[in-house]
């Protein structure tokens, strides 16, 4: 059943000079465009790496996305989640009205990521 509504995702980084930082976001957002084919998975970055999130969720506004679930891959809750991030979102907002914008809380506040952690330090 195809819907008209066109669903994205941003996985949300912080970023880094390094190349291979990026490989284990880029191998969750493979995974959920494995799982989930119908939703626009991208990843973008706080600072140093390419995109950001202005521009990623400009390029799903241009593919007729109406509606962007952000999440932050973030184990703890920083500065960059609690300051930097809802400013951010806010100009999402102001920039493309036409797109409501969902914020998840950061993955590592996730009951299911806490419970998923202590397995792998317990296997």
């Amino acid at each position: 059943m195809q819907s008209d509504t066109a669903r994205g995702t941003i996985l949300f980084g912080h970023g880094s000079r390094d190349p291979l930082w990026r490989k284990p976001i880029e191998a969750v957002a493979s995974h959920i465009q494995g799982i989930a084919p119908e939703i626009h998975v991208r990843c973008a970055y706080l600072e140093l790496t390419v995109p950001d999130l202005p521009t990623t969720a400009a390029e799903l506004s241009a593919l007729g996305v109406t509606t962007i679930t952000v999440v932050p891959m973030f184990l703890g809750v920083g500065r960059h989640a609690r300051d930097d991030l809802p400013l951010l979102m806010a100009a999402l907002q102001h920039s493309h009205p036409h797109i409501e914008f969902a914020l998840r809380p950061a993955i590592g506040e996730e009951t299911l990521m806490i419970e998923l952690m202590a397995r792998i330090a317990l296997s």
